[in-house]
């Protein structure tokens, strides 16, 4: 379910993102602090499993609580958490599965783009939002290195129109218009310069006053900025630019005379995207008019400026660009609200396909992982003599919060369905049974076809662990009012 969060300046926002929902909530006790960086660590290194760390951390606290009363020293819970934290990610190393998948060939990335997807927003237009995903992934990625960088995909968004109009540009998308409505709107074969120059004349750094008090002293002030409005054409023109791209805007006289020389520009752009520009069409950011020359532009296929709906919002495509590694996600919505979980649900999408190219190794979603993982760390507790066996056994029980709260949250007999599972997983020696939240009769997710990514899911018990043994070796909170 979603989650409207209201700002204490009566801002809106509609999410089911663990991390955003936690961010946004304005908490106050010191420890769920430390749960709210928690979260956004695990956005920060995974892009998902954001409320899944949370509810393992919950639960880890949970069962510590229980041993604390026991009598345990929190010392030997955290060493028996962290012991049976290096068995559970050993085990989900011997359940795991490889995804093969190439520039042409990636219907298993698709798989894994749709589970991530399948709880957002977008799952109206499932297939086509982990199509983009994907797609943009591939366009990216430096596979001799297994790398991606996200840099060079940008979120654009635009109110208006249905989610099923979102689209993948391989290029750049700039919220801009042409600067007058008399320039070209569509270029071929453009050659681009880019500029962190205004079209202005130059300005002393200290006050000055200018007296004038005769026509002809007017005559030659005018006619001197004229001459620099010109020469700035001239020199734009001369290095053999077809587009200006300006950081900064110009005035009504610089936009008449490249209105009058035929040379469309766009002002007002901002720096992030000035340089995946330069980026994507190969040229060099130029700071000074003198500086201008034919190997410092860059290179596009087509440019054209694009309208929509009946209102005067519009925006311009680069596309073809030299390098072709750089792409835009353009994102269609009924509103903002809307425009804005889709692209952080597509965040989480493209952060997972990432991480699938890094290391393509992949376990089976559905709280089947946990199950697993949990009956290896009983198993092992079962073998450890000592204080550190009841902690881990208390690991082991706290790995079944997340098949509880997917069955609970399905409509299930939670309890029911956990024993039924964890049965199974004795008898039939299968990792991959799950939590069959939609009720199609299998709980096989291979068949299911829910992948998560072995990566992410060894974080996410990594990270809560982490976080548990520091909250165990707390025992005082200072705080400055208390002695004021």
């Amino acid at each position: 379910m979603d989650k409207i969060l209201v700002s204490g300046d009566g801002d809106v926002c509609v999410s089911n993102d663990g991390a955003t929902i936690l961010e946004r909530m304005e908490v106050e006790n010191e420890i769920a602090k430390l749960l709210v960086e928690l979260s956004k660590s695990q956005d920060q290194e995974i892009g998902d499993g954001t409320t899944g760390v949370v509810v393992l951390a919950g639960a880890l606290l949970e069962q510590a609580e229980l041993l604390l009363d026991r009598g345990l020293h929190p010392r030997r819970i955290s060493d028996g958490f962290e012991l049976a934290c290096k068995v559970a990610c050993d085990h989900l190393d011997t359940i795991c599965d490889k995804v093969n998948f190439t520039k042409d060939n990636y219907a298993e990335l698709l798989e894994v783009a749709r589970t991530t997807l399948s709880s957002k927003i977008v799952t109206r237009c499932l297939d086509h939002m982990a199509d983009i995903a994907v797609k943009s992934i591939l366009a990216v990625a430096d596979f001799d290195r297994k790398d991606v960088n996200l840099d060079y995909i940008k979120l654009e968004g635009k109110a208006g129109g249905q989610m099923e109009d979102s689209q993948l540009v391989y290029g750049v998308v700039l919220d801009k218009d042409m600067s007058h409505p008399g320039m070209a709107k569509e270029i071929r074969d453009a050659k681009i310069c880019i500029l962190t120059c205004p079209f202005e004349p130059p300005r002393p750094k200290t006050k000055h006053n200018i007296t004038i008090d005769t026509v002809d002293k007017y005559e030659r002030l005018y006619n001197q900025e004229q001459q620099y409005f010109v020469d700035m054409v001239e020199r734009v023109k001369g290095c053999g630019a077809t587009l200006a791209i300006c950081q900064w805007g110009f005035d009504d006289e610089a936009n008449h005379l490249l209105v009058q020389n035929k040379l469309p520009a766009v002002r007002w752009v901002g720096g992030v995207e000035i340089e995946l520009l330069a980026m994507a069409c190969g040229a060099r950011i130029v700071p000074r008019f003198s500086e201008l020359a034919p190997e410092k532009l860059g290179t596009a296929g087509r440019v054209r400026e694009v309208s929509f709906g009946t209102s005067k919002d519009r925006m311009i495509f680069i596309e073809d660009c030299a390098n072709s590694k750089a792409v835009t996600i353009l994102v269609r919505g009924g509103n903002k609200m809307i425009i804005e979980e889709i692209k952080r649900s597509m965040h989480d999408a493209l952060c997972i396909v990432r991480n699938l190219v890094r290391d393509p190794r992949v376990v089976y979603g559905g709280g089947a992982p946990e199950i697993a993982a949990g009956l290896a760390v009983m198993a092992a507790a079962n073998k450890v003599t000592g204080v550190d066996q009841y902690a881990m056994r208390a690991f082991s029980d706290a790995l079944e919060a997340v098949p509880m709260a997917l069955a609970e949250n399905s409509g299930l007999a939670g309890i029911e369905t956990l024993a039924r599972l964890k049965q199974r997983h004795v008898a039939e020696g299968n990792p991959r049974l799950g939590v069959d939240c939609k009720q199609t009769g299998s709980s096989d997710m291979r068949e299911q076809k829910v992948l998560e990514t072995l990566h992410g899911k060894k974080q996410q018990m990594l990270l809560a662990t982490q976080v548990v043994k520091m909250i165990l070796k707390i025992d005082d909170v200072i705080s400055p009012s208390e002695y004021a």
